[in-house]
């Protein structure tokens, strides 16, 4: 089993990796202080396991799993208790360990994720089924307005912005005020073509006129793009 690990202290890395050490099936094929190094990496690496903590500087845990299209197994090796119950949230995390690790939860955490991949071969029509779903709601979006399901063209989105309890969706048409969160939105949009730039604002990347310092020009709207958000929104064009 092949694993990275993510975390901006060095010292938290080598304790990891020596927990690592002892157990002959794994192998640590790399370590990253950050998580865009990771996915530059990732970008042409396979591996089935990462190890990531959730803060780092430019780009949390979080964040960074959001980026992974196809992300391979994850265990959360953090001091912060706090985000245990959000990490759960997404299918590819498989535990949450608080620091300091010791052997013995470090080990139930690798079972969870040997478990976890056995079942993906063992069933992979599961994946499949999965994957087919995806493909199908990729092209479009349901909101609920006024008691009425109204789809939308995810290709005429240009931009979502959280307002309080709500978010407008803005589309090349009209705009659409919809109850709900941005986090909540930002599960159901394919990460090819939209990203969160700023903690209050998705973007639909292919709808970008212009970038300024760190603001982007979407239709007629100027969004502000966050220092954390900026390299990946960078990674992301076409650059000449």
């Amino acid at each position: 089993m092949k694993c990275i690990i993510i975390d901006d202290e060095a010292t938290a890395r080598t304790i990891i990796r020596k927990l690592c050490d002892n157990f002959q099936d794994l192998e640590v094929v790399d370590e990253f202080e950050d998580a865009i190094q990771a996915i530059k990496f990732l970008n042409i690496n396979d591996v089935d396991l990462i190890l990531l903590d959730v803060h780092m500087p430019n780009f949390n845990g979080f964040d960074f799993v959001q980026t992974l299209k196809n992300p391979p197994k994850i265990v959360i090796i953090s001091s912060d208790r706090n985000f245990a119950l959000d990490a759960f949230e997404y299918e590819s995390i498989v535990d949450y360990l608080i620091k300091p690790i010791t052997q013995d939860r470090f080990q139930k955490a690798l079972s969870k994720v040997t478990t976890a991949l056995q079942t993906a071969i063992e069933h992979p029509e599961q994946e499949i089924k999965i994957n087919k779903n995806e493909a199908l709601s990729k092209n479009e979006l349901y909101v609920n307005i006024d008691r009425r399901l109204v789809k939308i063209n995810m290709q005429d989105v240009f931009l979502i912005e959280a307002k309080g309890d709500y978010i407008n969706i803005k589309t090349t048409s009209k705009n659409y005020i919809v109850h709900s969160t941005l986090k909540k939105i930002e599960e159901k949009l394919p990460t090819d073509i939209f990203l969160k730039v700023h903690r209050s604002y998705i973007i639909n990347i292919q709808k970008i006129i212009d970038i300024e310092d760190n603001s982007v020009l979407i239709a007629k709207d100027v969004v502000p793009v966050s220092r954390s958000n900026k390299p990946e929104l960078i990674k992301r064009l076409n650059l000449l």
